[in-house]
């Protein structure tokens, strides 16, 4: 089974989209060079498996990607705008950047949510207790600390992180539960035991 993802030749390729394009390939995994064309072109039973909601239409291939189907692209030329204007602007790229950060949440990390928020975790962490450390090698040297926020940054930034460890681990009790839910469903529908 294969989808084909038909893009490129913009007649203005703006700086914008070709950072969201890069992003959104990065994060996704998806190698293909334009999300946001117009023209798109899917098999049936890719449309029937996809599950949108919001603006998440423009990562359609990358949920095609995840769900096993095979992503392509077509060269197509694409003319001037003729009538009307633009309607991006920055509203429209946060709001991009969130739905990115929501389809990388669905496909990459569903079943792991500790990987994500571990990792997030740790980073934060180990930036805490690197300033911390500093911080108490120069009070060791007889600098004093009252008149250093740096300090709470430092401890505020250990408490994030494990916080964040504790959201994944959360996370990770959540997807067992619910893992563990859908085997009673299969053994009740099928009557195995």
């Amino acid at each position: 089974m294969q989808t084909f993802r038909i893009f490129r030749k913009r007649y203005q390729k703006r700086l914008t989209s070709r950072i969201f394009n890069f992003f959104t390939a990065l994060f996704t995994g998806v190698k293909i060079h334009d999300f946001n064309c117009g023209l798109k072109a899917y098999r049936r039973v890719v449309t029937e498996e996809m599950e949108l909601y919001g603006e998440l239409y423009r990562f359609i291939p990358a949920v095609a990607a995840w769900k096993g189907f095979r992503v392509g692209e077509v060269i197509v030329s694409h003319g001037p705008r003729r009538y009307g204007k633009s309607k991006f602007g920055i509203e429209r790229f946060f709001r991009g950047f969130f739905d990115l950060l929501t389809i990388v949440m669905l496909t990459k990390y569903t079943q792991r949510p500790l990987h994500f928020f571990g990792g997030l975790g740790m980073m934060l962490s180990c930036a805490g207790f690197s300033i911390d450390a500093y911080l108490a090698l120069q009070w060791f040297r007889g600098t004093y600390l009252s008149n250093r926020p740096i300090l709470l940054l430092g401890t505020l930034l250990i408490i994030l992180g494990i916080q964040f460890i504790f959201f994944g681990l959360l996370g990770e009790l959540i997807v067992f539960s619910s893992k563990k839910d859908n085997d009673h469903i299969v053994r009740d529908k099928y009557g195995i035991e």
